[in-house]
C-alpha cells in the first residue's frame, strides 16, 4: 500500500514542474524586452502578427528587422542628393516649378528639381555657392539669396543659368562680385561688402538686358565702368565713392550722345560733391540723386 502512494504521488507531482512550450516562452521574452526600446513598444496585434511569422527551427525571423527599424533612426535621417527631390520638397515648398526655401536655416543650397524655375532662399544661413548647385538646373529664370551670410560663389557658379533674368545677392558678405549670366535684367547686391576692385572692368558691359542694377551701401569707391545702354535704374547710395569722370555715364567724345533708358541714378550718401562733375551728367535725361555742395 505504502508504494502504490508514493507512485501516485510522482505521477502527480512531475506534470507541475514541466516547463511551458518554447513557443509560449520565447514570444513573452520578446514583448517583455520590446516594451523597454526607447522608441517605443510593439501593440499586443504587432506582437501576435509576428509571432505567427516562425522559421521551422522555431526562432521568429522578423524579429531583428523589427527591432532595428524602432529602435535605430539613423538609418531614416539620409541627407538629401542629387538622387532624390524629394527631402528637398518636404523641407522646403516645392509648387509650379517654384521653390520656396525661406528661413528654414539651411546652410547650402538644397538640391534642386531639375524642372525648377524660380528659387527663393532668402534669410537663411547660406555660406557658399559651389558651381556644382546648378549645374543641371538651366530652366532657373530667378534667384532669390538675400539675406543669407554668403562670402563666396565659386567661379562659373551661374555660367549655364542661360536663362537666369533676376538675381538677388543682398544683404550677404560677398567682397567682389561672381561672372554673371548674360540675360540678366535685374541684379541686387545691395547691402555687402563689395569693393571697386571686386569688379572687373567688363562685368555689366556684355549684359544688354540689363535694366535694374543695385549696388547701394557697399563700400565702393567709384561707379562701376562700361554700364550696359539698357540700364533705367542705378543705385549706388551709401558707397564710399569719391569721384566720377566724363565717361562715367556719359561719352566725352560725343557731345550728341544721350542714355535715353536711364531713368533714375542714385547716389546720396557717397563723399562726393557731384556739383563739380556737371559734364560727367550732361547726357542724361535727369540729374543723379545726391550732395551737390
Amino acid at each position: 500500500m505504502e508504494t502504490l502512494q508514493a507512485t501516485f504521488f510522482l505521477f502527480v507531482f512531475v506534470p507541475l514542474v514541466n516547463p511551458a512550450p518554447p513557443l509560449q516562452q520565447e514570444s513573452l521574452q520578446f514583448y517583455e524586452y520590446d516594451t523597454d526600446v526607447s522608441m517605443g513598444s510593439l501593440t499586443q496585434q504587432d506582437y501576435e502578427m509576428q509571432s505567427k511569422d516562425i522559421r521551422k527551427d522555431g526562432t521568429n525571423i522578423s524579429l531583428d528587422t523589427s527591432l532595428i527599424l524602432q529602435s535605430d533612426d539613423s538609418q531614416l535621417d539620409v541627407p538629401p542628393t542629387k538622387d532624390t527631390n524629394l527631402p528637398t520638397c518636404l523641407l522646403c515648398v516645392c509648387l509650379s516649378g517654384s521653390v520656396y526655401c525661406e528661413e528654414i536655416d539651411i546652410e547650402a543650397v538644397p538640391p534642386l528639381p531639375k524642372e525648377t524655375a524660380y528659387l527663393y532662399a532668402r534669410f537663411n544661413k547660406i555660406k557658399r555657392i559651389a558651381a556644382s548647385d546648378f549645374a543641371d538646373i538651366t530652366t532657373l529664370r530667378r534667384i532669390d539669396f538675400s539675406g543669407n551670410r554668403i562670402e563666396e560663389i565659386e567661379d562659373g557658379a551661374f555660367s549655364k543659368l542661360l536663362l537666369l533674368e533676376e538675381l538677388s545677392l543682398a544683404e550677404n558678405r560677398l567682397v567682389k562680385l561672381p561672372v554673371l549670366p548674360p540675360k540678366l535684367t535685374t541684379f541686387n547686391a545691395n547691402q555687402n561688402r563689395i569693393k571697386s576692385r571686386g569688379i572687373k572692368a567688363n562685368a555689366f558691359k556684355k549684359l544688354t538686358n540689363l535694366a535694374y542694377l543695385y549696388l547701394g551701401h557697399n563700400a565702393l569707391e567709384s561707379v562701376p565702368l562700361n554700364l550696359p545702354e539698357s540700364l533705367r535704374i542705378l543705385h549706388l547710395q551709401y558707397n564710399n565713392i569719391t569721384t566720377i569722370t566724363d565717361d562715367t555715364f556719359c561719352k566725352s567724345n560725343n557731345t550728341r550722345y544721350i542714355r535715353t533708358r536711364m531713368d533714375e541714378i542714385r547716389m546720396e550718401g557717397n563723399p562726393i560733391v557731384l556739383a563739380k562733375h556737371v559734364n560727367a551728367f550732361s547726357c542724361l535725361r535727369m540729374l543723379p540723386v545726391g550732395t551737390y555742395y
